[in-house]
């Protein structure tokens, strides 16, 4: 039987592999559109466009310029391509000029030209452009309020749509006549490119009532000029079937189901079997980490790993409602619902991870687990239920030195999830 001597190593060795299969020179090189006869502008968005720009810069063997936004300390050097930063996951107003920037660098170009969107995750809130009469402040309302919610992020992006000047195809729209090529790294359960980012060159069908819906199912307290705005019926964001997105080409480049594909072969290598659950996984990371939980314990049960270490594999983007005023993200909070699960067993070994680098509000991508994550934090007097109960997972991983950090990646296809058996 093959024997994993160091379990952290290897699933650690397993995230990277994950991330370099999103790398943006890899990705970008097979997806490059048809050089036009004008002018080529580059516009994008998210926590790895940076990374995707200065990749674009290097495959594009003709004159370019262009302006990208992604968040503070994660950008890359360009000569062609001017970097912008702001703030994620609440926008700011940086964040404000960087949406103008954006919109005036498609203005005005011609059916000769060609606009080349970068985006990925991480964009919708890096471009805060406040639709109608509403202001910075009422979309950080929204925001804020979506982020709280539990909402998956199809519903989260329905809704930050309609309040926006620059998301849900307004960007491609405002580009016209020119060529919008979307180059997208999808970090989003089921792959939809138009909800990357909140679609800011991509229209989908998600309507004004749909987004209403969405608030009440939600329960969603925002801000009286938000609700009059929604209700109102004006300026809706453009429909797929829109006939000024007749040229334009969408191209999804990156994608969890590849960042995970990678991984399970260099787990095959190391004689280790893999399952990959799916890379579209959505839910409540509490009870997405019970769920894991309750798949490995059964592995091990069964005698599954008995021959051959196994590993279990997923990917997607859960959700956190949050009710208490702890520090951590989603990673961070499956992981510590997955120890509590798991905790007394012996040979399961679990790293969950953003593929970004960053899991929720601090500086680590998330953290390890196993099964004596629990008894070591009551070792310190500290009860894991408790840190979960108040959202407070990042404390809890933080006090046993057991987080991950990475530091920013250059990409971004979601979560990583890896579970070591046997």
């Amino acid at each position: 039987m093959p024997s994993i001597a160091d379990p952290r190593a290897f699933l650690e060795k397993l995230f990277y592999a994950a991330v370099a299969a999103a790398d943006p020179d890899k990705a970008l090189a097979a997806h490059l559109p048809e050089k036009p006869k004008g002018r080529t502008v580059v516009v994008g968005a998210g926590k790895g466009a940076a990374q995707m720009a200065r990749a674009f810069e290097r495959l594009w063997d003709a004159p370019l310029s262009g302006v990208v936004v992604t968040r503070y300390g994660y950008a890359a050097p360009c000569e062609r391509i001017e970097i912008l930063e702001a703030a994620h996951p609440v926008p700011d107003e940086s964040g404000l000029r960087a949406s103008d920037r954006l919109m005036a660098a498609v203005r005005g170009l011609t059916k000769d030209d060609l606009v080349v969107a970068l985006i990925c995750g991480g964009g919708s809130a890096l471009l805060p452009a406040p639709a109608g009469d509403l202001t910075l402040a009422d979309e950080i309302a929204v925001n804020r309020a979506l982020l709280a919610s539990g909402a998956p992020i199809s519903a989260m992006n329905a809704v930050r749509k309609q309040v926006s000047r620059i998301k849900g195809g307004r960007l491609a729209a405002l580009a016209y006549p020119a060529r919008v090529a979307s180059l997208v790294v999808s970090d989003i359960p089921g792959d939809n490119p138009a909800l990357v980012a909140s679609g800011p060159t991509i229209a989908d069908a998600a309507t004004r009532a749909d987004a209403l819906e969405i608030i009440d199912r939600y329960r969603l307290d925002l801000p009286e000029a938000v609700m009059c705005h929604l209700k109102n019926g004006e300026d809706e964001p453009p429909l797929p079937s829109d006939p000024r997105f007749v040229r334009n080409e969408v191209k999804l480049v990156a994608s969890a189901a590849i960042a995970l594909e990678a991984a399970a072969d260099v787990a095959r290598h190391a004689g280790v079997e893999p399952m990959i659950l799916s890379d579209a996984i959505e839910g409540e990371a509490s009870a997405v980490g019970r769920e894991h939980a309750s798949i490995a314990a059964k592995i091990a049960h069964r005698g599954l790993a008995s021959k051959n270490p196994v590993l279990v594999l997923s990917g997607g983007e859960t959700t956190v409602t949050i009710n208490g005023k702890g520090k951590g993200g989603r990673n961070s909070e499956f992981l510590l619902s997955f120890a509590c699960a798991i905790s007394g067993r012996e040979g399961i070994f679990a790293l969950a991870a953003d593929t970004d680098g960053i899991d929720g509000s601090e500086d680590n991508a998330g953290a390890f687990a196993d099964g004596t994550t629990v008894s070591r934090l009551a070792h310190q007097r500290k009860n894991a239920a408790e840190f979960l109960e108040r959202n407070d997972s990042w404390s809890a991983f933080a006090a046993l030195g057991d987080l991950f950090v990475s530091g920013p990646t250059g990409t971004n296809v979601n979560d990583f999830r890896a579970i070591l058996i046997g």
